[in-house]
């Protein structure tokens, strides 16, 4: 009597593998039985995806109005500075002036800084956490700095971790401050800040 079951036996039936990539390629294995099965792997197969980086920084205002100055009293003025970015190693936020001071609208050879014995300087404050990472952390908060050039890129946020876009609690808080002496023109003086963001991805 014939032995249908050795005649057909046949261990290896086939290949399963990736099209044109042989490194794949393994034997399909049957267990030689009818009724029966036959396996095969394909292993190592990867899944990749890209999260797109995301950054916005968003200023309270345009306006930073310290309104009228009398001579040896100091005047502030804030605007508060909402970040949200997924950057693994945070933010960076530094300020800066386009004119070194508080130039005179009607002279721009007068400046207010302390280069004539005024007083014209940038600060910030980090406020509350609104990030979820437990890590996270801010730093850099600037205290009072005289503002005398157009080009020191003054740091005043700093962070370590991605944080929410929530506008809850502004994450910055942004404040110039000037004093004059009796001898300051009196006058209209202006400057411009340039605030830049810099996401640490």
């Amino acid at each position: 009597m014939t032995n249908f079951a050795n005649v057909f036996a046949a261990t290896n039936i086939g290949v399963a593998g990736v099209q044109g990539q042989a490194a794949f390629d393994s034997n399909v294995v049957w267990d030689d039985n009818f009724p029966g099965t036959a396996t095969g792997t394909v292993s190592g197969v990867q899944v990749t995806a890209s999260v797109l980086p995301t950054l916005n920084m968003t200023l309270s205002d345009s306006v930073i109005a310290l309104g009228n100055i009398n001579p040896g009293t100091a005047e502030s003025a804030s605007i508060d500075i909402e970040v949200g970015t997924n950057a693994a190693n945070g933010v960076t936020i530094t300020a800066r002036s386009a004119n070194g001071g508080l130039v005179n609208t009607s002279d721009n050879s007068i400046v207010i800084n302390n280069t004539n014995g005024d007083n014209y300087t940038y600060a910030s404050t980090a406020n509350a956490v609104d990030s979820t990472i437990g890590t996270f952390t801010s730093t850099g908060d600037l205290t009072a700095t005289e503002v005398t050039d157009n080009t020191t890129e003054h740091k005043i946020y700093e962070t370590n971790k991605p944080e929410l876009d929530d506008n809850a609690v502004a994450d910055v808080t942004f404040t110039v401050e000037v004093d004059v002496d009796a001898e300051t023109p009196a006058g209209d003086y202006t400057d411009e800040i340039t605030f830049t963001v810099t996401g640490n991805f």
